[in-house]
C-alpha cells in the first residue's frame, strides 16, 4: 500500500481485501472494531466522523480500533451531509453503521437510500438487539446482551455473581466478528451476482451462536446448566486457574489423559492425586493441586512446565503478554507509532496484511479521500470555511 508523506494512503494495500472500499459511519464498540478488522485485511476504510467527536472518552490518537483507516468529517444532520455520504456510498463496496434501528433511515442514509445509489453495496448493520424484536429500539451494552443469551450465566464460580469478561464475548466475539463474517459472505455474493444486501449483525444472535457446542453437550446430558459444575467452566480441577506463592496465577487445561499424566508428574502429585474420573473426589483433587501450586512462584512453575505437553500456562496481564516468548517470536503484538498493540490476524501466505497507519484522526484525510474516491464535494464546505 502506498503511504504519502502526510500519512494518507491510496486505495491499494496489502492483504486479501486490497481494493475493497468501506464506508464506516462513526460509532463506538463493535462497529469500529469490525471496520478495523477489514482495514487490517487491506480494505480502504473511510470513517465518517461527526463534528465534535463521539461518546468514547479516548484520545483519538490512541484509539487503535481506528488504525489503518482514513477519516472525513461530515455532519449527517446538516443539509448536505447525507448527500456527501451517498457520494461515498456510490463508490464503496461496503457500509458499516451501528445506529439504533431506523436512525440511518431518518438521516437519509438507510439501506433503501444507499441501494438506490449503489445496488451492489453490502450494508452492514451492527446492533445489540438486532433490527427487530421487542427490545430492538432500547439501549443496551455488552453485559446485557450476553446476559440474556445464557453466556454470562456460565462464567464464574458457583455461589458467586457471574464474572464479567470485559466486553470481549458480546461486543467483539458475538458482534464484530459476526458482522465481518456476514459482510465478507455478502460481498462474495454481490460480486457473483451484482446484488447487494443488508447484513443484520446482532450481538445477541452472535453470542447465542457461540454457545452452540454447549447446547449440544447439555442436550446430551454432558453439561449442567449451572456455573462451576462442568468440564470447561472451572468446575473441573484440571481445567482452571490456581494461585501461586507470589499471588499470581497459572492456568491448567490438562483435559486429555496423556496431558493430565504429564501435568500431575511435573506438578509432583502423581502419588497424592485421586483418580481424575472420580467426580465425587474432584474437590479433593482440586485441593491437592491448589496446595502444590502455592509452594512456588508463577515464574518457577512456568519454568517447570515450559515446553511440555501438560497444557499449563502462566496467567499474564495485558502489559506482560507482549513479552511472552512465544508471542514475541511470532510477532503477535507489535509496536506501531509508539503504541503496543495486537498485530493483524489471521495470517495469509500469499496476501499478508500489515499495519500501515495509526489511528485516523477525525477529519484528517478529507483531501486524500476526495481525490482517491473522486468525491470533490467533500472539499466544498472545507474551502468555504477557509
Amino acid at each position: 500500500m502506498a503511504v504519502t508523506g502526510n500519512g494518507n494512503r491510496d486505495a491499494s494495500g496489502p492483504g486479501p481485501l486490497a481494493g475493497v472500499r468501506v464506508v464506516e459511519l462513526a460509532g463506538i464498540g463493535p462497529g469500529p472494531f469490525a471496520a478495523m478488522l477489514l482495514a487490517d485485511l487491506g480494505a480502504d476504510v473511510v470513517r465518517v466522523d461527526r463534528p465534535g467527536g463521539g461518546a468514547l472518552a479516548v484520545d483519538p490518537a490512541y484509539d487503535i480500533t481506528n488504525r489503518g483507516k482514513r477519516s472525513v468529517l461530515l455532519d449527517l444532520k446538516a443539509a448536505d451531509g447525507p448527500a456527501r455520504v451517498l457520494d461515498l456510498v456510490e463508490r464503496a463496496d461496503v457500509l458499516v453503521e451501528g445506529f439504533r434501528p431506523g436512525v440511518a433511515e431518518r438521516l437519509g442514509v438507510g439501506p433503501e437510500q444507499c441501494h438506490a445509489r449503489n445496488p451492489k453495496l453490502v450494508y452492514g448493520r451492527m446492533t445489540g438487539w438486532g433490527q427487530d424484536g421487542p427490545l430492538a429500539e432500547t439501549a443496551g451494552h455488552d453485559i446485557a446482551y450476553i446476559a440474556v443469551t445464557g453466556a454470562l450465566g456460565m462464567i464464574g464460580k458457583p455461589g458467586e455473581p457471574p464474572a464479567v469478561p470485559a466486553n470481549l464475548v458480546g461486543d467483539y466475539a458475538g458482534g464484530s466478528l459476526y458482522l465481518v463474517i456476514g459482510v465478507l459472505a455478502a460481498l462474495h455474493h454481490a460480486r457473483a451476482t451484482g446484488a447487494g444486501q443488508v447484513v443484520d449483525a446482532a450481538i445477541v444472535d452472535g453470542t447465542a451462536h457461540l454457545t452452540a457446542m454447549i447446547h449440544g453437550m447439555m442436550a446430551a446430558g454432558g453439561w449442567q446448566d449451572r456455573r462451576g459444575a462442568n468440564l470447561l467452566d472451572g468446575g473441573c480441577p484440571f481445567y482452571g486457574t490456581y494461585e501461586t506463592s507470589d499471588g499470581l496465577y497459572m492456568a491448567v487445561g490438562a483435559l486429555e489423559q496423556q496431558f493430565y499424566d504429564t501435568f500431575v508428574a511435573l506438578l509432583g502429585i502423581q502419588d497424592q492425586a485421586p483418580a481424575r474420573k472420580d467426580l465425587a473426589r474432584w474437590g479433593e483433587l482440586r485441593e491437592v493441586v491448589a496446595a502444590r501450586f502455592r509452594t512456588r512462584t508463577r515464574a518457577e512453575w512456568t519454568a517447570v512446565f515450559d515446553g511440555s505437553d501438560a497444557c499449563v500456562a502462566p496467567v499474564l496481564s495485558l502489559r506482560e503478554a507482549p513479552d511472552h516468548p512465544h508471542l514475541a517470536a511470532r510477532g503477535t503484538f507489535t509496536d506501531f507509532g509508539g503504541i503496543v498493540q495486537p498485530a493483524p490476524a489471521p495470517r495469509f501466505s500469499t496476501t499478508p496484511g500489515a499495519l500501515t497507519t495509526g489511528p485516523a484522526l477525525p477529519g484528517a484525510h478529507t483531501e486524500s479521500v476526495a481525490a482517491d474516491w473522486d468525491v470533490p464535494a467533500l472539499l466544498v464546505k472545507e474551502k468555504a470555511e477557509n
